[in-house]
């Protein structure tokens, strides 16, 4: 199994007892904020918690979605990941449950998941693509030393209106 420590995380691959952690922590509508209905959907969450175990045994491996562990409890608290893609960038996302928001967790579990792109994924570009709305996640970016690269207008449409989307990246040499 695949796995990753941090001082306060466990990220590892994603187990099948850990479906029904991911199921309950993604249906807190706290947490569906900034997420379509359809991402929202109990089946989509068994769907892509699932999917992510499957992932793990690919080989050559290009895409990691981890499970977040909190070692002190030995919960899952959340999900990040990072998908290798062509011309040698990658893209990284995370979810962390909203319970444990706001104490640094996503931003050890990210600021791991560049590292690990960059030394050993050897990738030169990491971005995140995030609704310009999601101020924690914007913050998070700005955080770990991204800039914003792009901010599309109106780009996504759901819960009855149009979203803006931002693209913030981080190059190996910055």
């Amino acid at each position: 199994m695949f796995k990753i420590e941090t001082n306060r995380l466990w990220l590892r691959d994603f187990q099948p007892s850990d479906v029904q952690s991911y199921v309950r922590f993604t249906a807190n509508p706290d947490y569906q904020k900034y997420y379509s209905e359809e991402d929202c959907r109990r089946e989509k969450s068994e769907f892509l918690a699932n999917q992510f175990v499957v992932q793990a045994r690919d080989v050559p491996r290009r895409k990691y979605q981890l499970a977040i562990i909190e070692k002190s409890s030995d919960q899952l608290i959340g999900t990040c990941g990072i998908r290798a893609e062509n011309d040698n960038h990658a893209s990284m996302g995370f979810g962390i449950a909203v319970e444990y928001q706001g104490i640094g967790y996503a931003f050890e579990a990210a600021r791991s998941m560049i590292c690990f792109g960059f030394q050993a994924l050897g990738v030169y570009r990491i971005y995140a693509e995030t609704l310009a709305a999601n101020h924690s996640a914007v913050g998070l970016c700005e955080r770990l030393g991204m800039h914003k690269e792009e901010h599309l207008i109106e780009h996504r449409f759901f819960k009855g209106c149009w979203w803006d989307t931002v693209v913030y990246a981080l190059k190996r040499n910055e």
